[in-house]
């Protein structure tokens, strides 16, 4: 069998077979794998904490992490675009449009990487003065965005790279080169900052240079495949039409990221206005939180490929039952998770701070936020399931309004009325809650499945 035969059957399981089991299948890698993706920022947060204070914790884990992601999150959203694209081409057996997807996704990741370090070298200080960080942090911020983003070019084209090999069924090397990168930001982060004694300087550059080494790894792996999906540097341009399609299904992820991030700041700020002790127990939260994040996000691409695969397949059955069974195993897993982490809530916060103060804020974040978590999964499952056969630009309005723009609304209103972080907390069970309801509504009575429906019947 020749090596194309072999690849060909390596990733064709996802049109195929018993549809929770193959969920299953690609999700865990995905899984496993944005846990190390994490695992980068964390690992920053917890040498930081514990060998340089709580100052810098709260500069790496909070104000710093809440503007990465408003960026970076943005174009990463563009390439779940260029993932959508790619994977519809390839269930279709297009190989010539997939080869254009491919080559003109990476151009768009190499320009946004450049547009990104710019804007992070000039604006840095400015962003984080108008977050109302307090004096004692703005210095650790600053440094370790303006050296973040000197490597942010490597970041999306890992990302980049990732998505396009996660959208024809291959999760598995993405996580493998994660771990190669996690495992080495760990052991830089313990040599600059513990060692040498670089501070918040030395977490930057151990995170820049092992984004640096996935985005090596995955290219690597894209030049030397036999596939239609294989990069060649001769073939780098832009497609204008193939553009367009991967512009109209990215942007809106791109733009819902964005108001996700855009929600967090104004919720970041908020936070900010009550000290030090309170910034780093939320710092400390989302750290814990991102379990949950990771997990909605590994399965939120393991429906979105799955729909989009068998989109293109036309296989419209097994699309609709796949909806269902990821409904279900969200629901499962996010019921698990919660208990999990409101049990051992106190050991995984001491990996981060041994402050009594902080670590009693932390606790009691976890306490109040986590019994809501069971409210996103519609969301999570309904939206990835409609940006997979290309309905997008809705179900990001929904987002946007119902989990950005009224929880910014909930923090500028009840926020004056009853000020405190249970009110600013408040404002996350009341939005995933309201977003569900519409994404129920929309799903049923007008989406793009909907019609799809009608053309099984």
């Amino acid at each position: 069998m020749s090596q194309e035969k072999k690849e060909v059957g390596q990733y064709n399981g996802i049109t195929e077979g018993v549809i929770w089991q193959q969920l299953l299948l690609f999700f865990f890698p995905i899984l496993f794998g944005t846990f190390f993706q994490q695992l980068y920022n964390t690992a920053d947060a917890m040498i930081v904490g514990k060998f340089v204070g709580k100052e810098a914790l709260s500069a790496v884990g909070g104000t710093t992490g809440t503007l990465i992601n408003l960026l970076v999150g943005f174009f990463v959203g563009l390439s779940s675009g260029a993932a959508v694209v790619v994977s519809q081409y390839y269930g279709a057996g297009q190989e010539e449009q997939v080869k254009k997807s491919v080559h003109t996704s990476f151009c768009l990741a190499l320009a946004g990487g450049v547009f990104l370090m710019v804007i992070g070298e000039v604006f840095a200080p400015a962003a984080i003065a108008a977050m109302g960080a307090p004096e004692e942090i703005r210095a650790y911020s600053v440094t370790y965005l303006r050296i973040y983003f000197l490597g942010v070019i490597g970041n999306l084209v890992y990302n980049m790279g990732a998505s396009i090999l996660r959208a024809v069924g291959d999760s598995k090397r993405p996580l493998f080169f994660l771990i190669a990168s996690c495992l080495t930001n760990i052991a830089l982060d313990l040599l600059f900052v513990v060692v040498l004694k670089m501070e918040v300087m030395g977490a930057a550059f151990a995170t820049i240079l092992s984004q640096l080494l996935s985005a090596v790894l995955v290219m690597a792996t894209l030049m030397k495949s036999r596939e239609s999906f294989r990069f060649e540097f001769k073939l780098l341009h832009l497609d204008r039409l193939m553009l367009r399609k991967v512009i109209k299904i990215g942007l809106p992820a791109g733009i819902q990221s964005m108001m996700y991030s855009i929600s967090n700041i104004v919720i970041q700020a908020n936070v900010n206005g009550f000290g030090t002790n309170t910034i780093a127990a939320w710092a400390v939260y989302g750290k814990v939180d991102g379990l949950f994040w990771m997990t909605m996000d590994a399965m939120g691409i393991a429906i979105t490929t799955f729909a989009g695969q068998n989109f293109g397949a036309r296989k419209l059955e097994r699309l609709k039952k796949g909806n269902n069974v990821g409904l279900i195993m969200t629901t499962l897993l996010t019921l698990g998770l919660g208990g999990l982490i409101m049990g051992f809530g106190r050991p995984l916060s001491i990996l981060f701070t041994s402050d009594p103060e902080v670590l009693l804020l932390s606790l009691n974040i976890i306490n109040f936020v986590t019994p809501f978590w069971i409210l996103y999964v519609a969301v999570n499952v309904y939206s990835c399931t409609l940006r997979g056969i290309g309905d997008a630009f809705v179900p990001m309005l929904l987002i946007c309004f119902g989990t950005c723009v009224l929880r910014v609304l909930w923090i500028l209103v009840a926020g004056a009325i009853s000020p405190g972080l249970y009110t600013t907390l408040a404002s996350y069970p009341l939005s995933w809650g309201i977003t569900s309801v519409a994404f129920l509504i929309y799903y049923y009575r007008f989406s793009g499945m909907r019609k799809l429906n009608r053309l099984m019947q």
